[in-house]
């Protein structure tokens, strides 16, 4: 089974059906979305969608009205195709600790996703998603996915490190290899048995390499579609690996486990 670890909804959503067909992707991790590149026509439409996305990677909070629309798009592609999609629900980490745990059981845990993510906390703030693990923890070891690309810092990823230690029953992925500090990332991973790195828009093929054959057992293919084309990122794992179980792991085994299918 091959299986995209990072995407996000589209609009309209048989468009990123028709980009796994021709990826020959089985199914894709989805997580909700503000911002929809895909829907700009010309540059000032993009920059548009690109501002409500800087906004979001940056830790801004969007109103409530954002969030339950985001949830239902979510919500929507994961009911209409639920062979192809597999849910992963995000959380607010603005809110008390109590809060975070309450809206893990009731958007996460209660609406059947299986897994957490993608999160986004502020430039030097991942030490807000540790109210998300132990909650996570409590539901089992839910793996949750984080924001990996500017403006997460070095910093950052040594803290989610340190979290993920803290938490060892929670599988911790940091997402696009850790953006410009794939080689901290790498690091740290190789020496955090429960954080795994996902694979998209990395900068470098050789990155990709070596990031596999660190962590064999610990790296996931992904797209990050729209931003990022499964095609293109399925091609880019397939040029540095041989056909055979290591491959087989990166495209889809080693996530196809974590979620128990």
């Amino acid at each position: 089974m091959i299986i995209d670890a990072h995407s996000h909804v589209h609009d309209p959503v048989h468009r990123h059906i028709a980009l796994l067909d021709e990826a020959g992707v089985d199914r894709a991790v989805l997580f909700s979305t503000r911002p929809h590149p895909e829907r700009a026509t010309d540059l000032a439409s993009l920059r548009r969608e690109m501002s409500v996305l800087d906004e979001t990677i940056g830790g801004q909070v969007g109103g409530p009205d954002d969030h339950q629309a985001a949830r239902r798009e979510l919500s929507s592609a994961c009911a209409a195709h639920p062979d192809r999609f597999i849910g992963f629900g995000k959380v607010r980490l603005e809110l008390p600790a109590r809060r975070i745990a309450a809206e893990v059981e009731r958007e996460i845990v209660s609406r059947g996703f299986r897994g957490i993510g993608e999160l986004t906390p502020p430039p030097d703030g991942a030490g807000r998603i540790e109210p998300v693990l132990r909650a996570a923890a409590d539901h089992g070891g839910l793996p949750v996915v984080v924001h990996g690309f500017a403006p997460t810092t070095a910093g950052d990823l040594a803290t989610l490190a340190r979290l993920a230690r803290r938490h060892p029953t929670v599988p911790l992925v940091v997402s696009q290899l850790g953006g410009l500090n794939w080689l901290t990332a790498i690091e740290l991973a190789r020496d955090t048995p429960n954080m795994y790195l996902e694979l998209s828009t990395a900068n470098i093929v050789f990155a990709v390499r070596l990031a596999i054959d660190e962590l064999p057992d610990r790296t996931l293919f992904g797209s990050d579609a729209p931003y990022g084309d499964p095609l293109l990122a399925r091609a880019t794992v397939e040029r540095v690996t041989v056909p055979g179980a290591l491959r087989d792991r990166v495209l889809g085994g080693t996530l196809a486990e974590l979620l128990g299918l």
